[in-house]
Order: C-alpha cells, then structure tokens, then sequence
C-alpha cells in the first residue's frame, strides 16, 4: 500500500517591485509688486524652514527674476506648504502667488 500525502515547495518568488521614491513637486514662489519683502521672508523661515540668509537669498531672487523655487517636496508636502502660505498672505491682505509643479 502506498502512502499519499501533501509535498510542499518552497518556492521564493522575486518580487520585480521594488519601492520607488515618490514623485518630487517644486514650490514656486512669484514676485508682485505690494508684498513685503518681510512678510516673504517669514514665510520662507516660518512654513519653508529656510535659514534667514537662505530666505533672503530666495526671496531677493524672486524679486530679481520674477519667480524662484522655493523647494522640492512630495506632493502632499508641497500642496499643504502652500495652502499654508497662501491662507497667512490673504489675512495679511497680500496678493502673494506660489504654485506647485512636478520636478
């Protein structure tokens, strides 16, 4: 009499997914003529977490070519930074303009 019974294989399977880094957004921040050059550069300390030199650097940048990147950030990063900014500049009353594009 013969004897059945279940065999078992250990087979690895190689999974061919490997994790990605998530896609990359630059903050844009663009010049107008009635925002501060302070209120800019608290913004850029404050939500962007620059350094003061850095800030002022960005922020005279902007001044001096009409637009700059502030930073490259996931999207979600990128998105909830400048709704931050963009909520601060409207009870400031600043017609302040950033957006958010992949890098």
């Amino acid at each position: 009499m013969g004897v059945t019974g279940n065999t078992k294989t250990n087979i690895k399977e190689k999974s061919k997914n490997k994790p990605r880094e998530p896609k990359r957004y630059n903050v844009v921040l663009y010049n107008d003529d009635f925002t501060t050059m302070e209120f800019v550069v608290s913004i850029l300390i404050d939500i962007f977490h620059l350094d003061p030199v850095t800030a002022e650097n960005v922020m005279m940048t902007v001044h001096k070519t009409g637009k700059g990147v502030i930073g490259s950030y996931t999207y979600d990063m990128a998105v909830t930074k400048v709704d931050m900014a963009m909520s601060r500049a409207q009870k400031e009353g600043f017609p302040f303009r950033m957006s958010v594009e992949e890098a």
